[in-house]
């Protein structure tokens, strides 16, 4: 049996956040506005970084964009493009950057979200994990010199996975978040003797210069899906030297081996494992 990702804890239209607007973030960044066109779903862009001479290698900027922050140059060129007001932040992520304040102490969790984290350190990954709440799902996009993985989720904990999956609807509304699917994506990087952004992996032959379109398709591929309530994967892991693309499906079989969880916990109707009705 398939199960289609739902969105429907959600209330209303969702806010589409990307996280990291350098060589995967900047291109899913100008392909969301296509993916967009005719729809009022806001879009944020959040990059404290500017734009320096080697990001013009594959990145989405031009010489006119040097010296300017990324998210900003980016977020203004595409709103002139394709007449939609983009929002941006030049801090990096926090996990409450998007609260409000009403003052006397009373803040309102910023939800209904879809954060796309197109980073690569651990640090700002762990940000959007502890931003992660009920309303949010996170899709993380990750790569080395020639292979990646595009992974999603909205459950921080093992608890919150308890009867996720809808039997009769074929419908699954939660998933553990990339960050616990690949624990390894918040270890430390490895330090070197001078840290290089991507750009410069490039140059010094250390990513495959076509990597960051090949990612940044999978993560618009699995947005659309997303919306349109078509979704029926929690991961893909692709590798271009051997050709291949391997898709982890959202099933509970695959989310108990992964959670270590029974299948029966995992579902809100229990005629599935015989059970038709459950307290």
């Amino acid at each position: 049996m398939t199960y289609n990702v739902s969105l429907e804890r959600m209330q209303g239209l969702p806010t589409i956040v990307v996280v990291g607007t350098g060589g995967t973030g900047s291109l899913v960044a100008e392909g969301l506005c296509r993916l967009l066109i005719g729809s009022d779903v806001p879009v944020i862009l959040v990059d404290p970084d500017r734009v320096e001479q080697p990001n013009l290698m594959r990145q989405n900027f031009f010489a006119t964009d040097l010296g300017k922050f990324k998210a900003q140059a980016l977020a203004e060129r595409l709103s002139r493009q394709y007449s939609r007001q983009i929002g941006y932040s030049v801090m990096p992520y926090e996990k409450d950057m998007f609260n409000v304040h009403h003052g006397d102490g009373f803040t309102k969790t910023a939800g209904n979200q879809i954060i796309l984290g197109c980073v690569d350190n651990p640090e700002a990954r762990r940000s959007i994990t502890e931003s992660i709440t009920w309303d949010k799902w996170y899709i993380d996009s990750g790569n080395g010199f020639n292979s990646g993985q595009v992974l999603i989720g909205n459950a921080r904990e093992k608890s919150s996975m308890k009867e996720a999956f809808d039997s009769i609807e074929h419908l699954v509304r939660t998933l553990p978040i990339p960050t616990v699917q690949q624990p390894a994506l918040l270890l430390p990087v490895a330090k070197t003797p001078r840290s290089q952004d991507c750009a410069e992996a490039v140059e010094n032959n250390e990513q495959s210069p076509t990597i960051n379109q090949t990612m940044a398709m999978i993560v618009l591929d699995m947005t659309n899906r997303l919306l349109r309530g078509t979704l029926q994967y929690m991961g893909r892991y692709i590798d271009m030297d051997a050709g291949t693309m391997h898709t982890i499906p959202a099933t509970p079989m695959v989310v108990s081996r992964m959670m270590d969880m029974k299948i029966v916990e995992l579902m809100a109707n229990k005629c599935a494992t015989g059970d038709r009705y459950h307290i």
